[in-house]
């Protein structure tokens, strides 16, 4: 027994030490591996020509060298800079968590390009504020010199935009203010069709690579969007998400506090390149008295001349067939979205946002909600899921009892507008307030105010008379107009 003890004691000892041989055996011939390379190296250096160029800091005049700039935040994200012996690390400052490695002096990255191996060089004595040295073969520096400099500046710059702090514009006093856009909003987080959201994702990329393509055909390199739909359907958030998704800056331009066609060129003038220009309520603007023919010029002209790389959005609150259709014409808008109220596909992106929900045992129920003809907007659903973010079961009965509410108003509404419109029963105004405010179960709630009650007897009376009279659904808008009332789009 003792024997047998000892035997298999000894088997496993023999077993460990295998192992660790083995295991040594695999890293010697790591380091044997390393060693060669750089002996290999060091051989190739002594029988190769190579040239050597020097990227300083500071030109003449302690102006910064942008050429530096861009190479040192190339060199950064190499991975040869981590892998090597020795590195400088700094944290970005911007973003939390976010580092970035930059040479240390002497310290040699090496990098390939087109076939040919460069490497770079930081150091730090050779005039103030040091310099990058390039070195790559002789027999490469025509092949390989410009195109590798034009690569590491294109890198260089998405490498800048990614880490860029967007900054949001608004105007005070005439002049642009800015402070940090905190924004959360993300392409991934905004409740859209993933269609939809794929598509305008392409169309933005495009036009961030489209330089040389607008150049070539004479055209100012910018592109447009209209953004309509009603309040509450996520259209601002959609703009933050734009943004963040070009690191693009984002100036709110107010036409209101515009006085004239000089002050909407200079305030034109003073944006940045790489920015977004947004102007929100594009119909209430035309509907106040706004100058059409002024906002047409402003699309034509003055936009055309002051805004290269930029990009520019509308939002407007009613239907784009609503508005002039000279304002929302190719060249002027170039791409249309909408933003519906809610749909079940759309609330499962808030949910998931929200809540953190993927699925839920009353998700059939808030699905048959929405076939019933309920509407509510994104803004409405993400309030109802902050209020009861602890309990995703309370949010999702909240959602399905304000569906229920929003379905029974739609059907007591069309139940009053056919009676009222055939004539086959007539309520007075007491027995609308009671029914609309609840006390019959039709559906409006108790915030509902006696002042918008009557505005919606007003018009149910107003389409009662024009059907008896003839007057068209036009007078009908007119006249609900004129006096105080509000027309149902939900027609």
């Amino acid at each position: 027994m003792i024997a047998s003890s000892a035997a298999n004691l000894l088997r496993a000892v023999v077993a460990v030490v295998f192992i660790i041989s083995i295991l040594r055996f695999v890293l010697s011939l790591k380091s044997l591996s390393y060693l060669l390379g750089r002996l290999w190296r060091w051989g190739e250096e002594r029988t190769q020509a190579y040239q050597s160029f020097n990227v300083p800091r500071y030109g003449e005049g302690l102006q910064e060298n942008p050429l530096y700039r861009k190479a040192a935040a190339y060199v950064a994200t190499l991975p040869a800079a981590e892998d090597s012996d020795h590195t400088n690390l700094f944290s970005s400052g911007v973003r939390p968590n976010e580092f970035s490695a930059q040479l240390a002096a002497g310290q040699i990255i090496n990098d390939f390009f087109l076939g040919a191996r460069v490497s770079w060089t930081f150091h730090p004595g050779a005039g103030d504020g040091g310099c990058l040295v390039l070195r790559l073969r002789r027999q490469d520096r025509y092949r390989v010199l410009r195109p590798y400099l034009q690569y590491v500046e294109n890198a260089a710059e998405e490498i800048e935009n990614r880490r860029k702090e967007i900054r949001m514009y608004t105007i005070a006093a005439g002049k642009w203010r800015s402070v940090q856009m905190t924004h959360p909003a993300t392409m991934e987080t905004v409740a859209m069709e993933q269609d939809i959201k794929n598509r305008v994702k392409s169309d933005l990329e495009s036009f961030l690579k489209g330089r040389a393509y607008y150049t070539r055909l004479g055209r100012v390199w910018k592109r447009s969007y209209l953004l309509h739909g009603p309040p509450g359907t996520g259209k601002s958030s959609f703009v933050a998400a734009m943004a963040r998704f070009l690191s693009y800056d984002l100036y709110d331009l107010d036409l209101s506090v515009v006085s004239d066609s000089a002050d909407l060129r200079s305030l034109l003038l003073d944006t940045t390149p790489r920015s977004i220009i947004l102007i929100e309520d594009l119909d209430r603007y035309l509907a106040a008295g706004g100058d059409v023919s002024g906002m047409l010029n402003f699309m034509d002209g003055i936009f055309s001349c002051c805004t290269e790389e930029r990009v520019m959005v509308f939002t407007a609150s009613v239907s784009k067939d609503k508005l002039d259709s000279a304002v929302t014409r190719p060249g002027r808008l170039d791409v249309h979205i909408n933003f519906p109220l809610c749909d079940f596909t759309a609330f499962k992106t808030l949910a998931s946002s929200y809540l953190g929900l993927k699925d839920h045992k009353l998700y059939p129920q808030v699905e048959e909600g929405f076939q019933t003809g309920a509407k509510l907007s994104p803004a409405e659903i993400g309030e109802i899921m902050i209020a009861n973010r602890g309990s995703p079961s309370r949010a999702l009965k909240s959602v399905i009892n304000a569906l229920q509410r929003s379905a029974s108003f739609n059907d007591a509404e069309k139940t009053l507008v056919t009676n009222y419109s055939s004539g086959s029963r007539r309520l007075s105004e007491s027995e609308l307030i009671d029914c609309t405010s609840g006390r019959m179960g039709l559906g409006f709630g108790k915030d509902t105010t006696v002042r918008e009650i009557r505005k919606l007897y007003g018009l149910i009376k107003l389409r009662s008379g024009s059907r008896r009279e003839g007057t068209t659904p036009a007078d009908v808008a007119g006249n609900a107009a004129d006096a105080g009332g509000v027309v149902d789009e939900r027609r």
